[in-house]
């Protein structure tokens, strides 16, 4: 057994004020209570809300506070993820960092998959994150709209990673569908899932941890949550040799392919359809994008009232009245009903000899004795 314990803070997030100082808060009462805890994982963009106009330079005061708090704690810390600028081309990325007991920074990360074409000018990153905790095993880490295309985790599962660490900022109608991919994800690639989202100006909740198996260990609801909770990541290295269930090897299998998939040439024409879908765009009002046939909206015609009159809407012409046709004989149908005497009911006859005496203990008409 391999276990280690994780902790995820599911917290209100500002947009337009610093959130640094209550992340600490949290922080401080999440050790005070679950002082087992061993790594603490934040929403994404956490500290500084979802405006990139608070976009920091790569080194800053608020990376040198949490690096404090880890060392403070003796944890590994992710304090979810903000807006950095590059000071050289001035590019923004949405970028984590890990930060190890010691207090130093070991990795960063910055966002693959910008959530485009709402987080325009959010330049995206090209390396991926793996780290290891000595001891213990590999993550790795991807942030919110990543987790939607599977080849980011199919590159960090191929390197070893056996927990996925992903903070999320979705305050929006497909959080559900996130859900799903957060389970499926754990049972594709075999590994354990941490989600983390936030409230507020940081997303709707619903926090979860999934196992390798697609179990759900733990879900938030729409509060505030402070979830530690202990993993065991010989699961994860007994799957993978074994399968789910003793059922499915499907590292071994993809590793084992007869084919390699040509859609990952840009040069193989294989994805020619992808480039009659349009430029990636926010929807426009009244938009017919992806309907081939432009059909206008018609007026369903009015039926005429009855054969040989044209239609009248509404029938706002006056209609014909129709009288009943009288009956040429009143009484046709009809018969006449005589009132009848009911039948005498014939009297019964009495019996012109009366059944005679029967003694007790004989049978009748013989004067021997019963057998009874």
């Amino acid at each position: 057994m391999t276990p280690f314990a994780i902790a995820g803070v599911q917290m209100y997030v500002h947009a337009l004020e610093s959130n640094v100082a209550g992340m600490l808060q949290r922080l401080d009462i999440l050790m005070t209570r679950f002082p087992w805890t061993q790594m603490v994982l934040f929403s994404e963009l956490a500290p500084f809300g979802p405006l990139d106009q608070f976009a920091l330079p790569p080194e800053n005061e608020t990376l040198e506070i949490f690096q404090a708090a880890a060392l403070k704690h003796r944890i590994w810390l992710i304090p979810g993820s903000l807006f950095l600028k590059d000071p050289e081309d001035g590019r923004v990325y949405n970028t984590s960092v890990v930060i190890n007991p010691e207090g130093e920074i070991i990795r960063r990360y910055a966002k693959m998959f910008p959530f485009r074409p709402y987080e325009a000018g959010i330049a995206a990153g090209t390396d991926f994150c793996v780290f290891d905790v000595p001891e213990v095993g590999r993550f790795g880490l991807s942030i919110c709209y990543d987790m939607w295309f599977p080849e980011t985790t199919r590159q960090l599962s191929s390197q070893g990673v056996e927990v996925l660490l992903h903070p999320v900022l979705t305050g929006t109608t497909d959080r559900d569908a996130e859900l799903a991919i957060a389970r499926a994800t754990a049972v594709q690639f075999q590994c354990y899932v941490i989600d983390v989202n936030g409230l507020g100006a940081g997303g709707i909740g619903k926090s979860c941890v999934v196992d390798p198996t697609s179990m759900v260990l733990h879900q938030s609801g729409g509060q505030e949550d402070m979830f530690p909770i202990e993993i065991d990541l010989s699961m994860v290295r007994r799957q993978r040799e074994t399968g789910m269930k003793g059922l499915g090897q499907v590292l071994k299998s993809f590793r084992d392919r007869s084919t390699d998939f040509s859609i990952y040439d840009r040069n193989s024409g294989t994805d020619a359809y992808l480039n009659t879908l349009g430029p990636l765009e926010v929807p426009q009002q009244g938009s017919r994008a992806g309907l081939f046939v432009d059909v206008p909206a018609q007026r369903v015609p009015d039926v005429p009232a009855f054969k040989g009159h044209d239609a009248t809407p509404g029938f706002t012409q006056p209609q014909p009245e129709f009288a009943p046709e009288p009956l040429a004989n009143e009484t046709a149908g009809t018969a006449a009903i005589h009132a009848h005497a009911p039948a005498a009911v014939p009297a019964v006859p009495t019996a012109a000899t009366p059944n005679p005496h029967v003694k007790p203990g004989t049978l009748a008409g013989t004067g021997e004795p019963s057998s009874g």
